[in-house]
């Protein structure tokens, strides 16, 4: 076919519509539902355009209508891999199914593995190594680690590994480096852990912040070839935008690059849509042609870390809202022959006890200027439907 085929991807991160039905296997509760709890947290939420793809005629949204004939294809996706996580979903948006889920470490990592990091990276020691939120974390352990130059490692319910130092004092190079050490030791040792998470922060009028910009994720690589290699290797484009080319350890991305945030990521994907990035910068092999198949996968992560890891649904309400408010111009940017589709990689209820990923269905919506709509799809077993769907496509 001589037209170009594209298809957007836009993953809001942890939008969750409701419990899976083995929730209580991953520590939540069958009351888990993010999309909703934030929904009437707020009373409702102005989301137009969600509107029109069908979100709201899913299920009961407060403030989310229902329309008659909504312009987009809709759908509940069922997780099939086993994990609540980031890389799980996504993978399996990308078409790989675990039939495992990733090393968590509750108690903290085991001494062997904390001692292997210490000699390897040479850093002296470590400060921490528990569950713990972020932010909390840091600004507990901010004085000791300014006085003793140890890095902060911690991790969560989910299968990271955590790594935060104040960049003023130890150099954002090395903290990349100790991930990178880290990543080894996990993958060679058969640890199983899904990430590494470099996670740099300042103190910022007396406060300790993280700089989401400079965030690194090194993930597993995917234990599989996904749509994104098979586009890749038949001479196609795949965009990586925000955290997308590390939850693949770059596997089957030909351009990238991060955001520091949600707004920043939707004025990339536009720009991606208008053709307007400066892909030759961008791209991982320099002066190279491609054809006319084109993939822009984008995370807006802002859902999840700013607002559902810290239980503020007024904050992910509000960001939703903004998302809302590209798709216009998204939406009227796309060529004849572009497919949008719009889901989320898991939940993070931010009114539910805990501070930490909830294992959820997600909703897909799915939009092309040259394609009505069919409805409702009901229940899909999946997010892999997601990459059936492009395949078909392009």
């Amino acid at each position: 076919m001589t037209d170009t085929r594209r298809a957007i991807i836009m993953v809001i991160d942890s939008m969750g519509i409701g419990a899976m039905p083995d929730c209580k296997e991953f520590g939540d509760i069958p009351e888990c539902n993010t999309l909703k709890h934030v929904c009437e947290y707020n009373k409702g939420l102005n989301v137009p355009n969600l509107e029109k793809l069908g979100l709201g005629n899913l299920q009961d949204f407060m403030g989310i209508k229902k329309v008659e004939h909504p312009i987009g294809t809709y759908a509940t996706l069922v997780e099939k891999s086993k994990g609540k996580d980031t890389t799980t979903g996504h993978w399996e948006i990308a078409g790989i199914t675990l039939d495992r889920p990733f090393s968590t470490f509750p108690e903290g990592f085991p001494a062997e593995l904390i001692d292997k990091f210490v000699k390897e990276t040479n850093c002296g020691g470590i400060l921490a190594n528990c569950p713990a939120s972020g932010t909390a974390i840091i600004e507990k352990l901010n004085d000791e680690h300014h006085a003793t130059k140890f890095p902060i490692v911690y991790t969560s319910a989910d299968s990271v590994f955590q790594i935060a130092v104040d960049t003023d004092l130890i150099p954002l190079e090395t903290l990349y480096k100790w991930c990178e050490i880290a990543r080894k030791i996990l993958t060679e040792d058969n640890y199983y852990v899904s990430r590494v998470i470099a996670r740099p922060y300042k103190v910022i009028d007396g406060k300790p912040t993280r700089i989401s910009k400079d965030r690194r994720d090194y993930s597993i690589e995917p234990i599989a070839p996904t749509l994104l290699n098979n586009v890749k290797n038949n001479g196609g484009k795949v965009i990586g935008i925000g955290k997308i080319e590390d939850i693949f350890s770059k596997s089957g991305i030909t351009h990238a690059i991060h955001t520091g945030s949600n707004k920043e990521g939707l004025e990339l994907t536009l720009k991606a849509v208008k053709n307007e990035l400066p892909l030759e910068d961008l791209a991982y092999e320099k002066n190279k042609t491609y054809n006319k198949t084109e993939i822009i996968f984008t995370n807006l992560v802002d859902t999840d870390m700013l607002y559902g890891h810290r239980n503020d649904p007024e904050g992910y309400g509000k960001a939703i809202e903004e998302i809302d408010t590209y798709l216009t111009p998204i939406m009227d940017a796309m060529q004849e022959h572009d497919l949008l589709i719009i889901t989320a990689d898991h939940g993070c209820d931010p009114t539910t006890p805990g501070t930490d990923h909830t294992r959820e269905k997600v909703p897909v919506l799915i939009y092309s200027k040259s394609a009505e709509s069919d409805g409702n799809l009901g229940e899909i077993e999946g997010f892999d439907f997601i990459a059936d769907t492009i395949r078909d496509w392009i």
